[in-house]
């Protein structure tokens, strides 16, 4: 019997996609803390307490949609182990959201816009390398 295969992905090629797969994850992802950071930053606490609000509302959606589909059979099962890192690497990203959220509006007093700018630009940045390398690599 003959069987076709498909030919195997380059590993250039599947970094590119699952970067890409992150990047639209990711843009949800920001749209959604946004969407509940800046109304509450605004509104209703103190700026840097609703970074973990919105955080813990973003990292629960991304959880699924990356581990599913971002980074989908990349050698690694969804376990506790996993899950215990994919937590422990949002929680990096959270200090940092943190962090630039204290200096923006308690040390500069700026908008409480100010550090959407470096939660979109860095932070995601840090937690796509550390989760395709330690997460679900």
């Amino acid at each position: 019997m003959i069987q076709a295969s498909l030919p195997q992905a380059s590993p250039r090629r599947e970094l590119i996609g699952q970067l890409i797969r992150f990047g639209l994850v990711g843009l949800g992802s920001t749209l959604l803390y946004a969407a509940v950071y800046w109304p509450l930053a605004t509104y209703v606490m103190w700026p840097v307490l609703a970074v973990v609000i919105a955080f813990a509302v973003a990292v629960t959606a991304g959880f699924f949609l990356h581990s599913r589909w971002s980074f989908k059979g990349h050698e690694r099962a969804e376990d506790n182990r996993t899950k215990a890192q994919f937590f422990a690497v949002q929680t990096v990203g959270m200090l940092m959201n943190a962090a630039f959220t204290w200096v923006a509006v308690d040390w500069l007093h700026g908008p409480t816009w100010w550090p959407l700018v470096p939660a979109v630009l860095i932070t995601p940045i840090v937690t796509f390398a550390l989760n395709r390398w330690w997460v679900f690599g």
